[in-house]
């Protein structure tokens, strides 16, 4: 599945995921290579024979076409290098963004598609090591296939805007001309529920070769606010006609009637202050990996709603588009960040660092800019905030996402207590503290000291607090009266007391609590994590509910 509802009426469009590819391992070491069918999308480390296998391997299939095409691969991990009748087409880094290839004046008749894809840590890969998550292997999310023409739709963004009490869709589009000569023709948008609503056309000059870019502003009196209790939805489409008035191209897109800002210590949606309920989420399964079916993700939003919860934080990666589009449906906020967890200021300093970052962060917005679920974008969780060349990277990554998009704020998830040196860069400030997990210090008395420095000592003062991780572990079926660490147990009385703390202070715009589900981590990482699980979870990784969640689904429901 692609998306949760259709692109393109204009432009054909096929998935070329959903089915079995030819998969073959290609091991370096002289150990025996594996050759099978794989289902894609899939995670290798799903499949008995590569359950453990690090390394390279070659996906490949065939298909029927020509002309102008169009190949998007919503998500290979971590490195993808594709090949098309043997011709490289593409490569990329990042396993949670998407990407593509636009292929020319291709004969018809069938094609061999290769996507060779490698898993490996390394020098190479600065976000992609090993970590308190797992890495998985393949191509893990839908591929599209595309036939275009002479010309075709970019992108299409909307940015809603409140004027004087009246709505207004400020509307990007992109147009790329693949052709050798100056093209002309028209842009025609239009915006409503279903097709049925304003337009607006806007002529097209198109020199050879290049992309432009085409701006509209349309006033929408009858436009209905989007928010978690009425997710109200509405589509955008930019069709794209020749210089004869023949449509040639198309791209449709959902987004919401919503304005986010930060005015003093609130986060306001629509003018109203937002009071976060929220889990940190990890895209893993014990049966999927991170490549989840859409059932799976719906499954997921279903309890953390029936927790009480209003706001999901994509830990620590861009999320698949299509939780993104449940998230849009159901109403769910969003913390969406890109993809770098608890590196060092060595990590940093990787050569690839900051461009491996700052590709995630374009890609990511580029894509996503149009979830009205997403309220807020987040970088560079727990990395080296407290350094002076971590503050660089914080302040050139934030400046990259306001340019980007200025309608959203931003923030990270900082754990340097007390150290943190850039609380002036963000527009929120957020902390990951776990008080009577890795310290006995009584949540409150540890929450006030650490939000009296912030207000007294730092360049956050006046800013939104969030708590973005706040958790104990506790392993499913673990069961004591002693109500010892790793007892459920155990894990239901810190999260009681936590959350009261958090909950009842005013001073804090909300939490996210470490995490929904347990998870896979990498193998280095067993010493300090039982199962080489994250235990965190609310449920286990089957989604088997512990004793804390009557605890969480009382307090959120209550506050």
């Amino acid at each position: 599945m692609l998306r949760l509802f259709q692109t393109h009426q204009i432009r054909k469009q096929r998935e070329l995921s959903g089915g079995l590819w030819d998969f073959a391992t290609l091991p370096e070491d002289g150990t025996k290579p594996v050759a099978k069918k794989a289902f894609v999308p899939g995670c290798w480390e799903c499949d008995p024979d590569t359950v453990s296998y690090r390394g390279r391997a070659r996906y490949e299939r065939d298909f029927f076409g020509g002309g102008n095409i169009r190949l998007e691969l919503k998500g290979v991990s971590h490195t993808a290098e594709v090949y098309l009748d043997g011709e490289k087409i593409a490569s990329h880094y990042n396993a949670y963004t998407p990407f593509a290839a636009v292929v020319t004046n291709l004969p018809e008749q069938n094609h061999h598609l290769q996507v060779v894809v490698d898993n490996s840590f390394g020098e190479q890969s600065a976000l992609h090591v090993e970590n308190d998550y797992q890495s998985y292997g393949g191509i893990t999310r839908s591929v599209a296939l595309e036939e275009l023409g002479d010309m075709y739709v970019t992108r299409l963004h909307v940015t809603p805007v409140k004027r004087a009490g009246v709505w207004h869709a400020k509307i990007e589009a992109g147009v790329r001309n693949l052709t050798d000569r100056k093209l002309r023709g028209e842009l025609r948008l239009c915006l409503g529920k279903q097709g049925d609503g304003e337009r607006v056309s806007v002529p097209v000059t198109l020199p050879a070769g290049e992309e432009a870019f085409y701006t509209a502003d349309i006033c929408c009196r009858w436009a209905q606010e989007w928010n978690p209790e009425s997710p109200v939805l509405y589509t955008v489409t930019a069709l794209l006609c020749a210089e004869d008035g023949k449509a040639v191209d198309d791209l449709t897109d959902r987004f919401g009637f919503r304005q986010v800002q930060v005015e003093g210590r609130r986060i306001l949606l629509n003018g109203k202050a937002l009071k976060i309920r929220g889990f940190c989420r990890h895209e893993d399964h014990p049966q999927f990996g991170c490549a989840i079916p859409v059932e799976a993700m719906q499954q997921d939003l279903l309890l953390m709603r029936d927790l009480g919860a209003n706001s999901v934080r994509t830990s620590h990666y861009p999320n698949d588009e299509l939780f993104l589009d449940l998230c849009d449906e159901t109403g769910m906020l969003v913390w969406e960040e890109n993809h770098a967890r608890g590196l060092s200021e060595k990590d940093m300093c990787n050569p690839n660092f900051e461009r491996q970052c700052e590709d995630c962060i374009r890609e990511m917005i580029l894509a996503h800019y149009n979830h009205p679920s997403i309220y807020i974008w987040g970088i560079l969780n727990e990395c080296a905030s407290h350094t002076e060349y971590g503050r660089e990277c914080y302040a050139s990554q934030f400046s990259l996402i306001r340019s980007l998009d200025a309608s959203r704020p931003c923030s990270f998830a900082s754990c340097q207590f007390k150290t943190d040196i850039c609380f002036d860069l963000p527009d929120v400030v957020s902390y990951n503290i776990y008080p009577l997990w890795y310290h006995n210090t009584p949540p409150a008395d540890y929450l006030a000291d650490l939000y009296d420095w912030v207000q007294k000592e730092t360049k956050g003062a006046g800013k939104p607090f969030l708590i973005t991780e706040v958790g104990a572990g506790g392993i499913y079926g673990y069961r004591t009266p002693a109500k010892v660490k790793w007892s459920e147990e155990y894990q239901a009385e810190a999260l009681e007391k936590q959350l009261q703390a958090i909950l009842s202070d005013d001073n804090v715009s909300g939490v996210y609590i470490w995490q929904f589900c347990d998870c896979r981590v990498c193998d280095s990482w067993f010493g300090g994590r039982p199962r080489t699980m994250n235990n965190k979870g609310i449920v286990d990784e089957y989604r088997r509910p512990k004793l804390s969640y009557e605890v969480v689904k009382k307090l959120f429901k209550a506050f």
